[in-house]
């Protein structure tokens, strides 16, 4: 069901509001304004790529590194910026919710929204360099928005989360700071998983237990090429493969409950 048929016409409203006012405050005041959006990527797919692909030379034998990485490092730019915006959406939004009485969940589908525009941008920048590495597409591509539907469910989730967490333990924006730089370098993102699996083929079924290391890859595979080493490779097991999936709808229907539970009280504690 799509969020418009969930939502009434008011709700509808403030909803495209407070994303197009998300959207705008990013960048106010700044020079560049919205190229931020494309330029932050950017730059750290610049510095990877020089480092760990030209001197350290990993993903010599991946085929269009170059796009490789940069599509991993945008989707993880997403899922890191839809939860950091949820985080602390609500307490952000403290005196609106004092005085309207709406939804709460709209802020937190807001925050993770105006990250989605972001993503989209940058899926534009990338079907660009796809297009100067020549990237051949295949009919895998079909699969590609299941994917990031995929990505902004579980982004949602979390970020339905933290959020009701946030409102009572304000600690919680380190702590995930700490998690998300922990989790950058355990998700395969600047270093091919062909490098994990030559070291402990277990380590890397471990590894791509996690949702958005399964997502990584398989949108590398889908989109730039079929060196991309996916958890169906690793795996047999039809339950087991299917556990990212099951993480997934099982968080967002946790995280769905919690927060529906402690948003009668938001009201009083941010």
């Amino acid at each position: 069901m799509k969020i418009s048929n969930i939502l009434s016409k008011r709700n509808r409203v403030l909803l495209r509001e407070l994303v197009v006012t998300d959207f705008k405050l990013r960048y106010q005041g700044s020079v560049l304004g919205y190229l931020w959006s494309l330029l932050k990527p950017l730059f750290l797919f610049a510095i990877l790529y020089t480092v760990f692909g030209l001197v350290l030379r990993l993903g010599t034998d991946v085929e269009h590194f170059p796009v490789y990485l940069l599509l991993g490092i945008v989707l993880w730019s997403f899922f890191n910026e839809a939860t950091k915006q949820g985080l602390s959406s609500i307490v952000d939004r403290g005196d609106l919710i004092r005085k309207i009485n709406f939804p709460k969940y709209i802020i937190v589908i807001s925050g993770t929204l105006s990250a989605l525009i972001n993503l989209l941008i940058n899926l534009v920048v990338i079907a660009f360099l796809m297009y100067l590495n020549g990237v051949q597409l295949t009919g895998n591509v079909i699969w590609f928005p299941l994917l990031l539907i995929e990505l902004y469910v579980i982004s949602l989730a979390l970020a339905f989360l933290l959020s009701a967490f946030y409102v009572k333990f304000r600690d919680f924006d380190y702590i995930w700071e700490v998690v998300m730089q922990a989790a950058f370098y355990a998700v395969p993102i600047i270093y091919p998983l062909s490098l994990v699996v030559a070291q402990s083929d277990q380590l890397a079924k471990i590894l791509m237990l996690n949702p958005i290391a399964q997502i990584i890859q398989d949108s590398r595979y889908v989109l730039v090429t079929t060196d991309s080493i996916r958890l169906y490779d690793l795996l047999s097991n039809a339950f087991v493969i299917a556990i990212p999936f099951i993480v997934t709808i099982f968080l967002l229907v946790i995280a769905a409950m919690y927060f529906k539970k402690k948003s009668k009280y938001f009201a009083e504690d941010v």
